[in-house]
């Protein structure tokens, strides 16, 4: 099969391997048919070091049930499926408990960029859709393998309800579907933090009824401004020091700070001037998006949302290097893989 590989930051290569193999009787071999690039893939794009074995990539798929184990019952060979991004079995405590990124049995998918992938616990990582692979809505059904549920996660954690002041830090796919996730949860007013016009538009469309563009110090001021002292509910997108200090400096008094994207950092203020003075709670984590697929599903089904509309940019398998390359560029917002 065809796969991609990072060999160091900035260094990506499509090359042959063999396919992968049934190896327990739980898992299920999938044939992708749409994949993508994320924002954390350029995390290692960055500051990879050099390794003579490449390292495979992507998490995020939906395709064709091509192989499964002896004991996968939930779904067969020819179904069209899409997976968590995080493989589970979904029945532990902290699975029944919607925490499937804590399973006793959790692993994350690092190989999907590819022509084929072998899903491990299949019944409780795939989930059935009944959808053809010609139907236009495959690019917002591949957001729950991911962007997504991470952003919806962002908001429950934030126990976003209606009537709510949101803000939310971050312009990239997850941010924007934060703020998707925010208006459904019926936010009332939806701060974006962003200054990539483009995507801040999208951001508009999404149900953001404010932009600010600045940053620092200055990105702090604007928004207590707008909220008349901060905002009670903060969503963290992005995972570098700077955004966290951003959620510290605009949140209210009594407010939640909600982080969904992968700390860059080990150390950052919690003490009494930052977070425990003002009774702040600080929460998110990695989001069990397995726990939301389904409460999702229907509304990309009914055309209620179209989260898809966070890729701008479609690619073939052989093209993913240059997608990278866009997406650190900043020429593009998320990139889609077609197989």
């Amino acid at each position: 099969m065809r796969a991609t590989l990072m060999y160091a930051a900035g260094d990506v290569r499509v090359e042959t391997l063999p396919d992968p193999t049934i190896q327990k009787p739980t898992d299920a071999i999938v044939r992708v048919v749409r994949a993508c690039v994320c924002g954390s893939d350029l995390h290692p794009f960055h500051d990879l070091p050099a390794q003579e074995q490449g390292m495979q990539m992507g998490h995020e798929f939906l395709g064709i049930v091509e192989g499964a184990g002896s004991d996968v019952a939930g779904v067969k060979v020819g179904d069209l499926v899409v997976a968590s991004f995080s493989y589970q079995d979904n029945t532990c405590e902290f699975c029944r408990a919607g925490v499937q990124t804590a399973c006793v049995h959790v692993g994350f998918f690092s190989a999907a960029q590819a022509e084929l992938i072998r899903v491990p616990l299949a019944d409780g990582t795939l989930v059935k859709l009944p959808v053809g692979t010609d139907s236009e809505l495959l690019p917002s059904l591949l957001t729950l393998a991911d962007v997504y549920g991470t952003g919806y996660h962002a908001a429950k954690r934030a126990n976003v309800t209606a009537g709510d002041t949101v803000a939310v830090i971050g312009d990239g796919a997850v941010g924007l579907l934060a703020v998707l996730s925010a208006k459904q949860l019926g936010a009332e007013r939806i701060i974006l933090m962003g200054r990539h016009k483009a995507r801040t538009d999208l951001g508009l469309e999404f149900g953001a009824t404010d932009v600010v563009a600045e940053r620092g110090e200055e990105g702090i001021t604007t928004v207590r401004d707008l909220t008349d002292g901060g905002a009670l509910k903060v969503l963290e997108a992005v995972g570098h020091r700077p955004a966290y200090d951003q959620a510290v400096g605009i949140v209210r008094a009594g407010g939640v700070i909600s982080r969904v994207g992968v700390p860059q950092y080990d150390e950052a203020p919690v003490g009494f001037a930052s977070l425990f003075g003002r009774n702040i709670t600080l929460n998110g984590g990695p989001a069990p998006v397995r726990a939301y697929i389904d409460e999702l599903m229907p509304g990309i089904l009914n055309g209620t949302v179209n989260p898809g509309k966070v890729f701008d940019r479609s690619v073939s398998l052989d093209e993913v290097p240059a997608a990278y390359q866009a997406m650190d560029d900043r020429e593009a917002l998320k990139v889609l893989i077609a197989l």
